[in-house]
């Protein structure tokens, strides 16, 4: 199966200008790369006019619905019972989003539905890899 999985989400940057302002993105998975999730912003709300692509663990963004996750460029908490933040460093600086937790748990169920969680391996195609690598295929 080479379903891919892109969710179209409102989020809110949240900035030192007065007020945040949203912004659409999207939410991408594919199982043929099943252990990451990728986000991508459009070139308006980047510092050089150019569309955003950041990749990260699908496990980072579920655990980031229930307790504060990750520590290195991608960090995600949840605000509230009914918004999830994101962090995106950089060396430009840190960039922060706001999404709704109910647009996370959907693109989840989705993704998880496409690849179950604990199965991810399978969908790898590390064996096949491995053998055309070694010419055994």
């Amino acid at each position: 199966m080479n379903t891919v999985i892109d969710h179209a989400v409102q989020v809110r940057l949240i900035a030192t200008a007065p007020g945040p302002y949203a912004v659409p993105a999207v939410l991408h998975y594919q199982p043929a790369d099943p252990l990451a999730v990728r986000m991508s912003f459009p070139p308006e709300i980047s510092l050089d006019g150019s569309a955003v692509d950041w990749a990260f663990a699908r496990e980072l963004l579920a655990e980031g619905l229930r307790a504060p996750a990750g520590r290195g460029d991608v960090r995600v908490r949840p605000c509230g019972p009914d918004r999830t933040v994101m962090e995106f460093h950089a060396d430009e600086g840190i960039a922060m989003v706001q999404l709704d937790a109910v647009d996370v748990r959907r693109f989840l169920d989705r993704s998880y539905e496409a690849v179950p969680a604990g199965s991810e391996l399978a969908y790898l195609g590390m064996d096949r890899g491995l053998a055309e690598l070694f010419g055994a295929a």
